[in-house]
């Protein structure tokens, strides 16, 4: 980058993106009052010298509103045109029954209760009731979308290539090793209706499972990118690649960086045909505390990376994933589209 190499800081660098960030925000595009008529109208575009940027709607997770319009909104006003979907807005919007059960209760009391600490007979029952509640549930919902309206994903779809945004990968809760095969059918159709090229998951750390998966895949002419935490090393997905063409990455730098791993650069040009997307956050490395950071104050070559993927021409997107603290004043829309003025800025030095 010819101003990093004339000595300007990754300080200095993210400090200038923050005005770009700020106008992306003021004058984003507006999902309501654009004239129909002109379909261009306004619409964002996060494609840069070639390179897809988009986000992880997992970013706006702390807003208060989560449906369809409302994350299409955020999305939006962070001047993001392409998107790694969670399961929650389309699938609301589809008419998925509601959950019934505390889940931030269950999942608080069921550590409690396998950390061995001194729990009650209240407790005890309590963490059973929430239990059977949430395996009716579950039930309920492979019923549902045994029978799920697949008319309502393509809406869901065109609603937002409307409005100028694709979804390349969907994340719904449907490919766990408890999944039944028609969650994990209903999951591929519905990425599938969303537009979507390959569905995420965490690498589940079970060969059986990724096989399956895998080939199952396949059969709906789709990808399946596993995803990892600090658990990531160059050899870290080799099983699974190995198993199906339909099995891909969806490395996550920041996380890879903060494990330990020195290689980021490397590991992208070896195995960028395995890629289907890349989770991009700023991380601090094993040795400085693994602390997620702003971008350009963490130990993740972020800079590097998108000009590496400019240079080489890879076709996979980057996904945003905001994770640091949002600072005080500010909101996770306004804290993506800093992002992207990063990464933007980076790949058009």
């Amino acid at each position: 980058m010819k101003d990093l190499k004339n000595g300007q800081s990754r300080r200095t660098f993210i400090t200038k993106t923050a005005a770009i960030a700020t106008g992306v925000v003021l004058g984003g595009p507006k999902l309501f009052g654009a004239p129909s008529i002109i379909t261009s109208y306004n619409k964002p575009n996060s494609k840069f010298k070639g390179v897809q940027l988009g986000c992880i709607t997992y970013s706006f997770r702390d807003m208060a509103d989560q449906s369809a319009e409302a994350t299409l909104q955020y999305v939006l006003d962070s001047g993001i045109s392409a998107i790694e979907l969670m399961g929650g807005p389309a699938e609301s919007f589809a008419g998925i029954p509601s959950n019934p059960v505390d889940m931030r209760k269950m999942r608080t009391l069921n550590r409690l209760k396998k950390s061995g600490d001194e729990i009650s007979e209240d407790q005890l029952k309590e963490i059973a009731d929430l239990n059977a509640q949430f395996e009716s549930y579950t039930k309920q919902i492979t019923d549902w979308r045994a029978n799920a309206p697949f008319e309502k994903f393509e809406k869901f779809k065109k609603m937002y290539a409307d409005k100028g945004v694709s979804i390349y990968a969907f994340k719904p809760n449907a490919f766990g090793k408890d999944s039944s095969d028609i969650d994990i059918n209903y999951g591929f159709k519905a990425a599938k209706a969303l537009g979507a090229s390959h569905v995420t998951l965490e690498l589940p750390g079970d060969d059986a499972h990724t096989l399956k998966l895998g080939s199952m895949a396949a059969k709906h002419n789709m990808l399946v990118g596993y995803h990892g935490h600090t658990q990531q090393t160059p050899t870290w997905w080799d099983t699974a690649l190995k198993q199906s063409p339909a099995n891909m990455m969806n490395i996550d730098i920041g996380h890879y960086v903060a494990a330990g791993n020195t290689d980021a650069l490397n590991i992208i040009k070896s195995k960028n045909k395995r890629i289907s997307s890349m989770h991009i956050k700023d991380r601090k490395n094993l040795i400085n505390g693994q602390e997620n950071q702003v971008f350009g104050e963490g130990d993740t070559p972020i800079v590097e990376i998108m000009q590496l993927m400019r240079d080489n021409k890879y076709s996979f997107p980057g996904t945003i994933e905001l994770e640091y603290k949002i600072p005080e004043g500010s909101t996770s829309v306004k804290e993506v589209a800093r992002c992207v003025a990063y990464c933007k800025k980076a790949l058009e030095a």
